[in-house]
């Protein structure tokens, strides 16, 4: 295995652990005996465990806003501008589970950023930049954007949080339903059996993603 393959297969191993155990309690020994190395290969690679987690951290979030932005290339108006977007995060969790239960613990103390709202902030950045041009196109002070941003990112992050905790209760179709139809309907205007006006859009973007991972392998 060469360096930069072994550098990859710590980085994968290690986010495997702290997604199942968090960072605080996990010691290098544990990441050495999962990765079936010794502890120098730890060191020699990331200088000890907090290096490592900070790696994992920086790969899963350009992950996650990668996962997020890849849907909010081409949108024809803003409800499918959100319903892509809540595609894109439930996309991201259902394929990277790990990934994203890794962002969604709280951070250690000795950790740049503590908690999923500031790790989350490469996403609104994101968000943001979809969300102005909607605002100006509707002659609307695009000023408190950075407020709805956070809004949104925010049910979005937790409800991906709860969604992956709940297993196979709700499929990932159901659980974008819900949340667009809170989301563009308020709550004086829920419907009663919410549909996903672009369904076969997304289900088309996913098995074309599919295709090309397949392909790749």
């Amino acid at each position: 295995m060469t360096a930069a393959e072994r550098r990859e297969q710590l980085i994968t191993v290690a986010r495997e652990v702290f997604a199942e155990e968090g960072v605080q309690g996990v010691s290098v020994e544990q990441l050495a005996s999962r990765a079936s190395v010794t502890k120098p290969v730890i060191y020699e690679h990331f200088g000890g465990k907090e290096g490592l987690y900070a790696v994992v951290i920086d790969r899963s979030m350009r992950e996650l806003a990668d996962a997020v932005t890849e849907f909010l290339g081409d949108c024809d108006g803003e409800r499918e501008l959100l319903e892509q977007a809540v595609w894109g995060l439930l996309t991201f969790v259902e394929e990277k589970p790990a990934a994203f239960r890794v962002l969604s613990r709280d951070a250690p103390s000795w950790h740049t950023t503590g908690s999923l709202a500031s790790l989350m902030s490469e996403v609104a950045r994101a968000v943001e930049g979809a969300l102005v041009p909607m605002f100006d196109r509707h002659q609307i002070d695009s000023t408190p954007v950075p407020i709805y941003t956070q809004m949104l990112v925010g049910q979005l992050a937790l409800s991906g949080d709860w969604w992956l905790e709940r297993g196979s209760e709700f499929s990932k179709e159901e659980v974008a339903q819900h949340i667009v139809n809170l989301t563009w309907n308020g709550m004086r205007g829920l419907q009663q059996s919410p549909t996903l006006k672009y369904s076969g859009h997304l289900h088309a973007r996913d098995e074309s993603r599919e295709t090309v991972s397949a392909a790749a392998d």
